[in-house]
């Protein structure tokens, strides 16, 4: 039996020499699966630890007969070499310490601004940019040690601007930084994403901005907050775009200049087209990494919310809509059609023809009984979110009108807000 044991020890020994020299940069996908074979079951000893310093601790492990468990995500591994005898333990060094920044902005955030600057607590440095609150945000921010800024609110705001001045300031105060964290001060960081989305990025050279998945704090207090959460879902793997909260490399930020001052809403979809444009990806990381609070109670706010959206849509297919890229061109085409066409449309007809003239507005019905069976979940589920992603093209299609009517008229963009 005792030979049957060390036998089974030295071809574990053998295999995870074999996996290391095989692919001692990039454990890819394939060695992943198979080291959770050759390692064993789940209830073995969690290490952490870097492989590619030593090919020894794998085997030292293995030859002292240590059950060991190795915790993979993406292309890195953790491997915390030790053996039995306390006289030859050794640990190998982590990775580099990646230092990053951080830039949350807000407004009479409350106790929400509160977690989200502990949230922050690993951040080399923060700033906090506040836009005119009167609640003691900026008492509350600068006793926690953030540097802040408070904007001059005689000039149009808009979360873009506030982002690119927490970013100057950033770069003032700690100008070897790499990598900043942005963060919205409703919103707060999972304890695990900032180490998590680092090593991600450190390891994908080629990524411009990184996110994991946001997670709304209370989705059961309302059907709007609930929306919001499923708003948030999103596959993980390459994406075209990231939300508010993402953690971006410096170099790629920098490069196309930021964020665009003037825009009241979906900057962050346009910055990651120009980030494309220039080579760089864009990832979503399979990790949770912020609770954001939307705090959205009543009907009137989420008209607000998808009113602003509307606005991004159209402005965004104004910036960017053209052929290759078609930034927000589907969606708002799709607003107008639903939002503006159809109801036009069906109007007309029921004037004209009566009775079968006003049978033509089954058609958002029968839309949202196609989308009820196109989707997946309990059927009550998805029937409100059918009816929702309808009745969303009508406040939709008015922030499409607010745009047509800026732009026609040469106003300047104002902030549509629904706190």
């Amino acid at each position: 039996m005792n030979q049957d044991r060390g036998l089974g020890y030295s071809i574990k020994s053998v295999a995870a020499s074999v996996l290391y020299l095989v692919d001692r940069n990039n454990w890819n996908a394939g060695s992943v699966a198979i080291s959770r074979i050759v390692f064993g079951n789940p209830s073995f000893t969690h290490i952490h630890a870097d492989p590619r310093r030593s090919i020894e601790c794998p085997i030292l492990l293995l030859q002292e007969k240590k059950s060991i468990h190795c915790e993979f995500f993406d292309r890195i591994c953790y491997i915390d070499c030790r053996t039995k005898s306390s006289d030859c333990s050794r640990e190998h060094e982590a990775l580099p310490t990646m230092k990053f920044g951080a830039v949350a902005i807000g407004r009479n955030e409350g106790a929400r601004l509160r977690r989200c600057l502990e949230s922050l607590s690993t951040a080399a440095a923060v700033v906090y940019v506040d836009s005119g609150s009167t609640d003691g945000s900026v008492r509350l921010a600068l006793d926690r040690g953030a540097h802040v800024i408070e904007l001059d609110m005689t000039m149009p705001f808009t979360a873009a601007r506030a982002r690119n001045a927490g970013f100057r300031r950033l770069r003032e105060i700690a100008s070897d930084l790499s990598y900043v964290q942005f963060v919205d001060g409703d919103s707060e960081l999972i304890g695990s994403w900032p180490e998590q989305g680092l090593a991600f990025l450190e390891m994908h050279t080629d990524v411009g901005g990184a996110c994991g998945r946001l997670r709304e704090r209370h989705p059961e207090r309302s059907i709007y907050n609930w929306l919001c959460e499923r708003e948030w879902e999103g596959p993980v793997g390459e994406i075209r775009a990231c939300g508010g909260i993402a953690l971006m490399r410096v170099k790629a930020f920098e490069a196309v200049g930021g964020f665009r001052d003037d825009l009241i809403a979906g900057e962050e979809p346009e910055l990651c087209v120009r980030l494309r444009a220039r080579g760089w990806r864009i990832w979503r990381v399979d990790s949770d990494m912020a609770l954001h609070d939307a705090a959205m109670t009543r009907f009137a706010q989420w008209w607000q919310r998808n009113t602003r959206s509307g606005y991004s849509f159209a402005q965004g297919a104004y910036l960017h809509g053209a052929p290759p890229e078609r930034h927000y061109a589907w969606e708002s085409l799709r607003t107008w059609l639903w939002g503006i066409c159809l109801p036009l449309a069906c109007l007309l007809a029921g004037l004209t023809f009566g009775f079968w003239g006003w049978a033509a507005l089954l058609v958002y019905p029968l839309h949202v009984a196609q989308k009820v069976v196109r989707s997946r979940g309990p059927l009550g589920h998805r029937a409100l979110l059918a009816v929702f992603y309808m009745l969303g093209h009508f406040p939709e299609s008015w922030g499409e009108i607010k745009f047509l009517r800026d732009c026609l008229l040469g106003r300047q963009a104002r902030l549509i807000e629904y706190k």
